[in-house]
Order: structure tokens, then C-alpha cells, then sequence
């Protein structure tokens, strides 16, 4: 009997390890590449472009451009730095032309020219003009270049604690000729660093702001309005497209996509990128154009993240002629905080970073990197498709049929965001679904999944997971989760109970609530570390009270503050700035793996008020909406030392700490 047993824990011990031998990274898929920058250079990239030669363009926000030759590090040759033109002002975008480079600086796009062929700009052109306020926030963009030979710009906000036009044009997309006039394309723009051409149709990505939920990737059409009211100022003018006006747009908190059926003319977008579950800050974004050379995405779009210092994966179909997709994880662990993706001419990725004023995962200031495809097909979701009884799932890879037929290999949930004026949303009206069965094409490379049709909610984000399923040489998925943005159901007929394999779970959608900032309580775990009204046993008040606000830049007003040990304490957080925030005290040197897991929370994040279930938590406020207040009350540690306080927001732990001194 020990013998048989003897045995089986052998055997199963080396399929644990044939199984962990089998545990692929991204890295088996998609190298990182550094490229090495002399240290006298501040290569803070704003733009990118690839040279017919194979040179490497760059300009950086520091106001100068670059020319590196033998960017791909061929052989054993270490790339060489030239540069070309300097004093701009913050270039946020490059287009090569061949004879001339066009950029965009603060105030207009620039023509730059090497008239005697010296390897240096002699000729700075203004090419096209728009006023300025002054305002730090005042990016601009591009030129992108279309297929069409027409060319892009677009303009950022203002910021005067929340997003402002305070200059002509600021917030719109604008269409840049030849001769350089501009003409105004579409408004509702807050921070569109990421703008281009996605199979020829114009496209821009948004990150999470003021009217702006959660990052998104939208198709833009002349005369659109894709969301945020302060652009609506310039709509009257002569040649705009744009016939809404401010006082048209409802400020109530339904789903942008609901608001958006009410008046005609706002456009929700294609794909939205989940706060954190995804990213937290979308730059620039590329078609796969390179037949390839990439790997098994071709016609697929590559989306970067600067606050995440990733890379994510975008398909997307046309259901009843309206864009929607999904999105993917793809690449992370970038050195800096992405801003700009070029293609070389290899079929590689060049990837420029920057992360001053701009936190980002990535800890470099700064760089260049390349991401090359190993030549290995990954095993992952390679897209997912619209059904009119839920979705279709294809893989890189034939599925093993046994796991890929199990309801229990998958789990779906729906949700969305606030359409409000105020700095991003907590998820709303998440709602599990019930999967009825699978049904596993018979080539194994697509795997339907049935649901009541019911269940499908249009304009909300569809989380899918499929933890359970495996590749026929026992690989689990790469990356096991998707959101799908359902603006459409697709039309077609439904599969009858004869063809999937019919779920064992029950067929009950669960709806777990509209879950606001407001409302939440926190877990019931964490509730013994917010007490909200002063214990009866304090009968002469607090011994210390301590008012700390926010401010604008992700800051509290207050970065150090010192009590006694075993002081009673009142800590009111006043949240002042427009954004949703909380305050969490942990122990000494854990704010920001506290902050890394508050990340990770995923769905269950609004319900737990991003307060993670640790013991390195001591005390937390909830998430507090702006311009709210909550108190809180503790006893300080009796253990002298430097504690931490953070804001646990998705996003915000980077920037928003501060010291609690413990002293006796």
C-alpha cells in the first residue's frame, strides 16, 4: 500500500513539474529590447518616425529631435545619436515627409528642413498656427498622416481642476492640409495623444478624466462629439461641424451609452479600457500592418499605456455598422511610461517612453525600447465576436475540447461607467452572467458560448474569463481575460439546445447592484478599521484632529504628519480636488504594495472601496466623491515610526502618499 502510494505522489509530483515546465511568459513570445542612450541625452520622446533608410527619428519633450542610426543594434553595432533641431517647444508628435519633418510644438506645427544637407535643421517653418492660453496642460499633437493623404492634429485641454478650452480649438480634432489650414473635424476630446487610421477610418484613444469614465478607443466621424462638454465652446464657430451645445449634454450619471440615445450625435466609444483592470492611462496606438512579421495579429491594433507602462492588444468588428471589440492584455514591463509606437522596418515594435510629471509603473525617466516578436505563436484569445446568443471565442491555437467544453472554464460578467462631469467612475451595474453551455467548433480553434440574450446589455463592457481552458498540448491561456465593448448584438440564429454542451450550473443572471462611491460600505473585514463615530469611551474628545484635503496633480495638502503613540485620533479627509479618493494608513514602508493590490482588486474594487483585505492596512477612510468629507477615528500605534498614507484609487498610489510620524 505505501509503494502505491509512493507512486502516485511521484507521478503527480512530475506532472506538477511537466505542467510548470510548460508555464510560458511573455517573454517566450514578445522580447523587451533596451536601447542604450547616452547619458547627456534626455530622451523624453514625444514623437517617433521610422526613416526610409532605416534611422530612427525622435523628438522629445525637452524641445529637440534626434536622429539614431542603427536603432535595431545590428550585429554587434550599439546605435549612434545626431541631432537634428532643438528649442522647440514640447513636440508631441513627428511625421517624416522625406524632404521635411512636420511636428507639433504648443502652438503649431512646425516644418523643419536640412537645405544643405548637413544633418542639421536650418529652416524652422511655421506650417499652421492656433492660440495659446498659457496653460500647462495645453499638449498638442501629431501630425498623423491618413491613407487618403489627409493629416490629423488635435489639441488638448486646459486644466483649471477640471478640463477647460480656454484657446480656440482646444479639445477638437482638427484636419491639417497641405497648405497648412486647419479644419475642424470633432470635439469631445479631453487628452488624445493616441489618433490615427484603423483600416482607413479615423480613430482616437482617451484617457480617464473629467466626463471620461475609464480609458477608450472611439471612431470619430466628421461633426462627432465623443464626450467631454468644454470643446462644445467653439461649436458655434464658422466651419464647425459640431451643432450640440454645452447646455445639450445631461450631467446625470447614466452610461454614456444610454446618454448618447437621448441625444443624437454623441459618440460612444468602440472599445473601452477598463480603469486598471486594463490600464489607467491610453497613449498612442498602431494598426498591425506588417503581414506578420508581429506575429498571429495582423489587421489587429496595439494600444500603449503610459501610467501602466504596457502595451494591450485591440480586435474589432462592425456589427449593424457600428465599431466594437475587445481588448487584451498583451506586454507589460516597459521601462517608462509609454507615449509613442512606431513600426520598424523589420516588422518590429519601436516603443518611446517618458514618465516626467506623468507617473508610470516603469521607473526610468525615460527611453526607447523595441519589441520583437520570438517567432513562438502564444496560446490566447486571438479575438472575440458578437453572437445573438452571446459570444464566439477564437484561438491562436486548437483548444483542448474536454476543458474548452466546460461552462466552468468561463466566467462572464457585465458593466460600465458614469457619464458625469466629474474625474473618472467607480464600475456600475456589474452584473454576473449564466452561461447556458459551449459548443467547440470542430477544428477546435473557436469555442461558442450560450447565454440567455437576455443578458446581454448594449453599451456595456463584457469581462470574459476562461481560467479553465487549455491548448491540446496542455498550455493554459497566456492571458485569460478580454473585455468586450457591446454596442451591437449581432444578428443571425441561435444555437439550438442540440448543439453546445449544456452548462451543470444554474441559469440565473446574478445582478450585484449599482454600486456607487457614495453607497459602498466596505467589506465587512475591513469595517473594524473605519469607525466613523467617536467611540462612547472617548469621553473628552480626540486627543488630535487632523484635517488633511486634496489638491489637483493627485496630492494631498498635507505630506507629513506626526502623533503619540496610542493618541486618539480624528482624521477628517477633505476631498477638494474633482476626483474620487480615500485615505489609507498602513505600516511602515508597504504603501505602494498596498497600492499594487488595491490595483488588483478588479470588479470587487468599488465594492471594497479599493481597500484590500491586509494586514498591513490599519485604518481607511471610503472612496469620497468630490467635494464630500469623512471622518474617521483610531488610536495611533504604540509603536514608534514612520507610517504611510495613501489614496488606494486606482492609479493614484504613486503620487499620493504621505508620512504618519508615530512618535512617543
Amino acid at each position: 500500500m505505501k509503494n502505491i502510494v509512493l507512486t502516485t505522489l511521484l507521478s503527480l509530483g512530475c506532472l506538477a513539474a511537466q505542467a510548470q515546465s510548460k508555464a510560458k511568459t511573455e517573454d517566450d513570445y514578445y522580447r523587451i529590447i533596451t536601447m542604450p542612450i547616452p547619458q547627456n541625452i534626455q530622451m523624453e520622446v514625444g514623437g517617433l518616425a521610422v526613416l526610409p533608410d532605416g534611422r530612427l527619428a525622435a523628438s522629445t519633450r525637452r524641445g529637440e529631435v534626434w536622429m539614431i542610426s542603427n536603432p535595431y543594434m545590428k550585429g554587434d553595432g550599439q546605435p549612434t545619436f545626431h541631432r537634428f533641431a532643438s528649442g522647440l517647444h514640447e513636440p508631441l508628435g513627428l511625421f517624416y515627409r522625406g524632404k521635411d519633418i512636420l511636428l507639433s510644438q504648443r502652438g503649431e506645427v512646425t516644418r523643419l528642413v536640412d537645405t544643405d544637407n548637413d544633418g542639421v535643421a536650418d529652416v524652422y517653418d511655421s506650417f499652421a498656427r492656433w492660440p495659446l492660453s498659457g496653460n500647462y496642460h495645453q499638449y498638442s499633437y501629431g501630425p498623423i498622416p491618413m491613407p487618403n493623404g489627409e493629416m490629423l492634429v488635435t489639441l488638448n485641454l486646459d486644466w483649471i481642476g477640471r478640463g477647460a478650452s480656454q484657446s480656440k480649438w482646444r479639445g477638437w480634432m482638427l484636419k491639417l492640409g497641405q497648405d497648412g489650414s486647419l479644419t475642424p473635424y470633432a470635439t469631445g476630446l479631453r487628452s488624445p495623444a493616441g489618433f490615427g487610421s484603423y483600416k482607413g477610418d479615423i480613430f482616437y484613444t482617451e484617457n480617464q478624466g473629467d466626463w471620461v469614465g475609464s480609458g477608450r478607443m472611439t471612431h470619430l466621424e466628421k461633426g462627432d462629439f465623443a464626450g467631454n462638454v468644454a470643446g462644445l465652446r467653439w461649436s458655434s464657430e464658422p466651419g464647425s461641424p459640431v451643432k450640440l451645445k454645452p447646455e445639450d449634454i445631461p450631467d446625470t450619471g447614466e452610461p454614456l451609452y444610454d446618454a448618447a440615445k437621448r441625444v443624437p450625435g454623441i459618440k460612444p466609444p468602440a472599445v473601452w479600457f477598463p480603469h486598471t483592470l486594463m490600464g489607467i492611462s491610453t497613449s498612442d496606438f498602431k494598426e498591425d500592418t506588417t503581414g506578420g512579421a508581429f506575429g498571429p495579429f495582423a489587421g489587429q491594433v496595439f494600444v500603449g499605456d503610459q501610467g501602466h507602462s504596457k502595451v494591450m492588444r485591440v480586435d474589432m468588428e462592425k456589427v449593424n455598422g457600428v465599431y466594437q471589440g475587445a481588448c487584451f492584455p498583451f506586454r507589460e514591463g516597459f521601462e517608462s511610461g509609454i507615449i509613442r509606437m512606431v513600426w520598424g522596418l523589420d516588422g518590429s515594435m519601436f516603443v518611446g517612453q517618458t514618465s516626467r510629471g506623468w507617473s508610470a509603473t516603469g521607473k526610468a525617466d525615460f527611453g526607447i525600447q523595441r519589441l520583437v516578436w520570438t517567432g513562438q505563436t502564444p496560446f490566447e484569445m486571438k479575438n472575440i465576436r458578437s453572437m445573438p446568443d452571446g459570444f464566439e471565442v477564437t484561438f491562436t491555437s486548437p483548444v483542448d475540447k474536454a476543458t474548452a467544453s466546460k461552462s466552468e472554464s468561463y466566467k462572464l460578467s457585465s458593466f460600465t461607467y458614469k457619464y458625469h462631469h466629474i474625474y473618472g467612475s467607480p464600475i456600475i451595474n456589474t452584473n454576473e452572467l449564466a452561461i447556458k453551455g459551449i459548443a467547440v467548433s470542430e477544428d477546435g480553434l473557436r469555442a461558442r458560448i450560450v447565454l440567455d440574450p437576455a443578458a446581454l446589455r448594449k453599451g456595456y463592457i463584457h469581462e470574459l474569463k476562461a481560467e479553465g481552458v487549455q491548448s491540446t498540448d496542455g498550455l493554459s491561456l497566456l492571458h485569460n481575460i478580454g473585455y468586450y465593448t457591446l454596442n451591437e448584438i449581432a444578428g443571425g440564429a441561435a444555437l439550438t439546445s442540440s448543439q453546445y454542451t449544456a452548462s451543470s450550473k444554474p441559469t440565473m443572471s446574478h445582478d450585484m447592484g449599482a454600486m456607487t462611491a457614495s453607497d459602498s460600505k466596505g467589506t465587512e473585514t475591513n469595517s473594524a478599521k473605519r469607525v466613523t463615530e467617536m467611540p462612547a469611551s472617548w469621553t473628552n474628545g480626540p486627543d488630535q484632529v487632523i484635517n488633511i484635503g486634496t489638491v489637483p496633480g493627485l496630492k494631498f495638502d498635507i505630506s507629513e504628519i506626526q502623533v503619540k503613540a496610542g493618541s486618539k485620533i480624528r482624521l477628517n479627509l477633505n476631498n477638494n480636488d474633482d476626483m474620487l479618493h480615500n485615505l489609507v494608513v498602513v505600516k511602515p514602508g508597504t504603501a505602494n504594495t498596498v497600492g499594487e493590490l488595491g490595483l488588483n482588486l478588479g470588479l470587487k474594487g468599488t465594492e471594497m472601496n479599493y481597500v484590500p483585505k491586509t494586514n498591513d492596512v490599519l485604518f481607511h477612510t471610503n472612496i469620497v466623491e468630490p467635494e464630500k468629507t469623512e471622518s474617521i477615528y483610531f488610536v495611533a500605534p504604540k509603536q514608534i515610526g514612520v507610517y504611510q498614507y495613501l489614496c488606494t484609487f486606482p492609479g493614484h498610489y504613486m503620487l499620493m502618499q504621505g508620512k504618519l510620524k508615530v512618535v512617543k
